[in-house]
């Protein structure tokens, strides 16, 4: 059972970090993915494939019953997902990578997202920085099962 929305938790060291490892899952606030966004991400990548952007044609032809969202948009969402969550007072932040993505279900059109994010681990980085892996698992509301799971790493510079 996923729990339920916490309010942004507001980091402001690398030791306010620290002090997450092991800590509940936080969830964020639910966010719908709509077919405006879905047919801009397709412009935007240039990924037209007919499941996304054609709903009649989805209808008809899909095993999902509609046009679905492309799996890199669902996991794009997860940074601004993230700072839905949790407020950094830093002087930087960056989006480092990806250590593991499974895209688990599809997203169909109109569907309601949310994350939850855990902090697995903390590293020191250079100029006094610190590197955070995140547990995340992306939900749609009403289903069971997730829609993408993920090991994000950002980086923090207080």
């Amino acid at each position: 059972m996923t729990p339920d929305l916490t309010p942004a938790l507001t980091l402001r060291s690398a030791d306010d970090v620290r002090a997450l490892v092991g800590q509940p899952t936080r969830v964020s606030d639910w966010v719908e993915v709509d077919q405006a966004s879905v047919d801009r991400f397709a412009v935007a990548t240039g990924d037209h494939q007919w499941i996304h952007v054609d709903a009649e044609r989805a209808k008809r032809e899909s095993p999902f019953g509609g046009p679905i969202a492309h799996g890199f948009l669902t996991l794009s969402l997860i940074p601004a997902l993230l700072i839905d969550t949790f407020r950094f007072e830093q002087r930087m932040g960056v989006n480092y990578g990806l250590n593991r993505v499974r895209f688990t279900a599809p997203v169909p059109v109109g569907s309601q997202l949310r994350a939850s994010f855990a902090i697995a681990g903390v590293t020191d980085v250079e100029e006094g920085g610190v590197q955070i892996a995140w547990n995340v698992t992306l939900e749609r509301k009403g289903s069971e099962r997730p829609v993408c799971v993920a090991e994000f790493i950002t980086r923090h510079y207080f």
